[in-house]
């Protein structure tokens, strides 16, 4: 199944977005649409078998809106251009529009209230000469029309292809009142000179006026909300320097290829990802983990692209380019999340894809309703137009995407990838977060500390064997035990038949010795006596030590115990978590003792201690079984399956392929305070989006009623058609004003 993301222009409102996916879904193998109207953009997923993407966008380009495929290597700058030169043609539009509507409302309101002593010319009082009033009014209103075009071409295409939204209404409603006054003129031009008291023109032009007014702010607030997305993609430098044949070469980023060796020198920018081959220095890496203090780098060291070199000169070997940078996934991510949708979001859309139609139906029964009471054409026609220009689809449509584009914009800040708004309305709920232990809680970097033998056995000789035994390992333990023996300067034996026992440890011949090392279950498997080191082994374990019994040739001889540094943000971050209501676990593969001393040091009373790698799913699932909304926290390697599993997965660490993709929040420090942060920032987020639902909802249900003239049923105002289109404005600004106020989130 292929996934695509498409550019779409021309919506205006969330009816446009609801058609958009209520026509492509009905298409033969498309799987899934998601349309947002803040980011623009349209997600498919679809069959390649039954289906292309030219087909899906000709589907939508049918329905009147525009589908623009998005290139993998975007260019900022023209992304901005066109941003900046769609705010000027908004703005530039409304003030034509003002300085003919100013006018043109000053010139139909000022012989009604005389009593301010308005000074209107003698020719052009209504009175006296109707027809050069009626007429200099058509002249005012002809510009505003011209500016505000688009509203009519863009609303009466819509209603010719049965999709009628936001422009719809503003079109319906205006051209209504300039038809009547068009009438109304022509009846001043045959003697009626009474009818110039029926001139709807500056309704029309006002209305229009003030909603350009709104677009135009409307346009610079969702500007404002994508400015995190554009940081990042505007941190990669442009050009980088590659040697070649000794020589310096300043090419393009774009014709940078793996394997390329590249200079940088003090406070320039690492142009992609590589390993450094040459040279010390210190890199700030803050645009990636959010972390200020500089990272010291030596040869064999990772890294970034978009990072800044601080003092030495480097080079270093290109691994990855382009799209694949930690940068580019970076940005990738957070785009991805932006564009996505909450379930909270599920209500609006299914209001959005009815919400015009009905809006027309209570505009059409108001109007009948009014005039068959006996009301007159104007009063009705004027309800009819309050009803059109009142009702607002942006505000629902906005609601939602904006406060989850300012959200995961300011999760990335931090250094918190919020991988989509499904993964950011969970989190809130969360009420356990379960943490693995080693490279989470602890650092992952241990050390052996204590060396217990058997009275046959030298301490120097077991040491060796066992770092000769664990040479082919990859567990950190086993790191931990060669590192001890390199720092002795021993020397290591030829191992044959090395086998990993998972779970358990390793067993390998040795120089013709049939070596076992692993823990208590490894040793009660092959029923091998630990004659008196179970007691010392026990206390090693109180003391928060892993101890790791060796046995040769089916006898036990001794013991080397590894402990892991806890990390300085664990305890602080477990007691803000717990502060916050939360339960805490810890899951990890060592034995309880040994658990139960780390969970002891950082404040933790749920200890699920001796759990094999691929029993932690089923730990978690036990968890949720319990009726529990779990977090599981681990490094998005080795903890896949249980991040899988929770609720919300959330991987810690420098953001690898295999964290982001397992993970539903991807931490890029390695600080745990981050996880209550990531937790505060999905609670805001979320009560962000609840209060512009309720906005955007209450705005429509007591405005659409006071429009169609309830108040006046019990002797109260007629709502003025220019004051139902300030209304209307103002409600998508101050939903996105509210989002806007999440920017200010701190940790």
């Amino acid at each position: 199944m292929e996934k695509e993301t498409l550019k779409i222009t021309g919506m205006t409102c969330a009816a446009c977005a609801s058609r958009i996916e209520k026509v492509v879904r009905k298409m033969d193998g498309v799987e899934q649409i998601s349309v947002n109207l803040a980011t623009e953009k349209a997600t498919v997923s679809f069959h390649e078998e039954s289906t292309d993407l030219n087909s899906i966008k000709e589907k939508i380009e049918k329905v009147g809106y525009g589908a623009l495929d998005i290139e993998e290597k975007k260019v900022v700058d023209q992304d901005k251009l066109r941003k900046e030169k769609e705010i000027k043609v908004l703005w530039t539009k409304f003030i034509v529009s003002a300085v003919f509507a100013i006018p043109l409302l000053y010139l139909a309101m000022g012989s009604m209230i005389w009593w301010l002593h308005f000074p209107i010319p003698e020719i052009l009082k209504p009175m006296q000469y109707p027809l050069n009033y009626a007429l200099l009014q058509i002249i005012l209103t002809i510009p505003i029309i011209i500016a505000g075009y688009k509203f009519y071409t863009v609303g009466f295409k819509a209603i010719i292809n049965k999709s009628p939204n936001m422009d719809s209404l503003i079109a319906m409603g205006t051209t209504a009142a300039i038809i009547y006054s068009l009438y109304s003129v022509y009846q001043i031009t045959i003697g009626d000179f009474g009818a110039v008291d029926h001139l709807y023109f500056e309704t029309a032009g006002v209305i229009i006026a003030l909603i350009l007014l709104g677009k135009s702010l409307e346009a610079v607030s969702k500007g404002r909300t994508s400015e995190a997305i554009k940081k990042l993609m505007g941190l990669a430098p442009k050009t980088a320097i590659v040697i070649r044949d000794g020589k310096e070469f300043e090419v393009p980023i774009e014709e940078v290829e793996i394997g390329h060796i590249i200079l940088v020198k003090p406070g320039e920018k690492i142009p992609v990802d590589g390993i450094v081959i040459d040279g010390n220095t210190s890199i700030d890496e803050s645009m990636l983990t959010g972390e200020s203090i500089p990272v010291e780098k030596k040869s064999g060291d990772q890294v970034y692209a978009a990072s800044i070199n601080k003092n030495g000169v480097i080079q270093f070997k290109a691994t990855k380019v382009g799209g694949d940078t930690a940068l580019a996934q970076i940005i990738k991510l957070v785009e991805e999340a932006q564009g996505s949708k909450a379930p909270i979001a599920q209500m609006a859309d299914i209001v959005s894809g009815y919400f015009v139609p009905i809006v027309f139906a209570i505009a059409v029964i108001a109007f009948a309703g009014w005039f068959i009471s006996g009301e007159s054409l104007v009063f009705s026609l004027t309800i009819f137009i309050a009803v059109l220009v009142i009702a607002c689809p942006c505000a629902l449509g906005l609601a939602t995407p904006t406060a989850i584009m300012v959200g995961t914009g300011k999760g990335a800040e931090y250094g918190i990838l919020i991988k989509g708004g499904e993964a950011l309305e969970t989190t809130h709920k969360i009420n356990t977060i379960v943490f693995d232990k080693t490279g989470t809680i602890t650092e992952g970097k241990p050390e052996v500390t204590n060396i217990v033998t058997v009275k046959e056995m030298d301490r120097t000789n077991l040491l060796q064997i066992a770092a000769s035994t664990e040479k082919g390992s990859e567990h950190p333990l086993a790191d931990a035990i060669v590192r001890a023996a390199q720092k002795e300067n021993l020397s290591f034996s030829k191992v044959d038949n090395f086998e990993a026992i998972p779970g358990h440890g390793i067993q390998v011949e040795l120089d013709g010795l049939h070596v076992l090392l692993g823990n208590k279950k490894l040793m009660d498997d092959q029923t091998i006596s630990l004659e008196d080191l179970e007691s010392r082994s026990d206390q090693l374990a109180a003391e928060g030590k892993t101890p790791m019994y060796i046995a040769i040739d089916q006898k036990i001889a001794g013991i080397i115990a590894v402990a892991d540094i806890v990390k300085e943000s664990s305890a602080k971050a477990i007691q803000k978590l717990q502060s916050m209501g939360l339960e805490v676990a810890m899951i990890t593969g060592d034995n309880r003792k040994t658990a139960e001393a780390i969970a002891k040091q950082v404040g933790i009373d749920r200890v699920l201690a001796e759990v094999l790698p691929q029993d932690k799913s089923n730990e978690v699932k036990k968890l949720q079984e319990e009726g529990k909304m779990v977090a599981m926290v681990g490094d998005g390697i080795n903890d896949a399956p249980a991040l899988a599993q929770s609720d919300i997965g959330i991987a810690i660490g420098s953001g690898t392929d295999v964290a982001m993709e397992s993970a539903d929040i991807v931490l890029m420090r390695s600080d745990l305070m981050d996880v209550p942060t990531a937790i505060k920032l999905s609670k805001s987020t979320i009560r962000n989006i609840k209060e512009n639902l309720f906005w955007a909802f209450g705005y429509n249900v007591i405005g659409i009623p006071i429009a169609a003239g309830v108040l006046h049923i019990f002797g109260g105002p007629l709502l003025n058609p220019i004051f139902a289109a300030a209304a209307m404005s103002l409600s998508s600004v101050s939903v996105l004003a509210n989002a806007l106020r999440l920017k200010r989130f701190k940790v």
